[in-house]
């Protein structure tokens, strides 16, 4: 450890090169899991907020929720304790007084007594629906210039009037505003009863003419889901790929200056393995340092970026990059390590 620090301290440019390569890379790694994180939640906010584990839909739906109709003799007798039937319908909400401000939205038709209306929508100001022609819109329609008792359209019809905002009310990348299902009926027409049935429980029950599914196969399902996650694991595979070849090159390069250095030290008396553990320890420092910045950076950037940014930081899959990194490191360290074991005292002498 004396001997890694001695070094470091002498050559502070070449090293603090090397900590600054690792804090652009794990920034760039931290940045891309945040944003794969945000775009997912925004996907599944309301799924996840809604606790479900069992979907239903129209086995005709191809395996879409907005293009699902279910009709009252499929429904049937249900817990609404457990089980929620709703509507969903994508379109344009707009103010109908003021600036014509108009926002993609998915409306969401839920019945008053079912779990997901009673217990699941996490209003944060305002309260929940009473009446008809109420509704609920998801926080971020706040930045957009909706408030407490606005007038809104939906896709051009009607006047309905916001009652609350709630938390994680987001469905395939677009906000949702929640009505009665009553409301949704009457938009719809077709004369649908709902969209889909969802239930907090893994359940196997059959409804006729309705395909069940997992909440991880519905999520998988979502449009461009799946292959906007698989991009990103992709890039993030990569870099770390990368990571691990640019420290063990930028390593062995450096150690390949020294060898007549560690020759030297080899000769003196000193054994491979505390020169190994040395380069070890230098490298541990490097990572160390780096990934401390890179956090800092990273932690400053998601602190600066405009609320509507889909970034979202969790501290266990940061803590898990966090050791990946490490020891990524590390494996980078381990070939400049080796070269130490090999190294001839003789050539101290030549």
């Amino acid at each position: 450890m004396f001997l890694a620090l001695r070094e470091i301290r002498k050559e502070k440019m070449r090293y603090g090169l090397i900590i600054a390569m690792i804090v652009l890379i794990t920034y760039l790694l931290f940045m891309l899991l945040a944003l794969m994180n945000g775009l997912s939640n925004e996907n599944t906010a309301a799924l996840k907020s809604w606790n479900a584990q069992t979907v239903w839909l129209n086995k005709n739906a191809n395996d879409r929720l907005s293009q699902s109709i279910i009709s009252q003799q499929q429904i049937g007798r249900y817990n609404p304790q457990h089980v929620a039937v709703i509507g969903d319908l994508p379109g344009q909400l707009a103010r109908c007084h003021g600036a014509k401000h108009k926002a993609n939205v998915q409306l969401v038709g839920l019945k008053s007594g079912d779990f997901i209306a009673k217990k699941k929508i996490q209003v944060i100001s305002g309260h929940r629906i009473q009446h008809p022609g109420q509704i609920i819109l998801d926080e971020s329609l706040q930045n957009q210039g909706y408030h407490l008792g606005s007038k809104v359209t939906f896709n051009g019809s009607g006047h309905y009037q916001v009652v609350g905002f709630a938390r994680n009310a987001k469905l395939n990348i677009a906000p949702i505003a929640y009505c009665s299902l009553g409301q949704w009926q009457q938009i719809q027409g077709n004369h649908a009863t709902a969209s889909g049935i969802v239930s907090d429980q893994t359940s196997t029950h059959h409804y006729v003419g309705l395909q069940r599914y997992t909440i991880d196969n519905f999520i998988n399902k979502l449009p461009g889901y799946t292959a906007q996650n698989a991009t990103f694991e992709m890039m993030i595979a990569f870099l770390l790929v990368i990571s691990l070849v640019v420290i063990a090159v930028f390593l062995y390069i450096l150690t390949m200056q020294k060898t007549k250095q560690y020759a030297l030290l080899r000769a003196q008396g000193i054994s491979a393995e505390q020169l190994m553990g040395a380069i070890i320890a230098q490298s541990l420092i490097l990572i160390i340092t780096g990934l401390v910045f890179a956090i800092v950076l990273t932690l400053l950037t998601v602190r600066l970026l405009p609320s509507g940014m889909p970034i979202l930081l969790e501290s266990r899959e940061m803590a898990w990059m966090t050791l990946a990194i490490l020891g990524i490191g590390l494996l980078g360290a381990s070939l400049p390590a080796i070269m130490i074991m090999r190294i001839d005292p003789l050539d101290a002498l030549k």
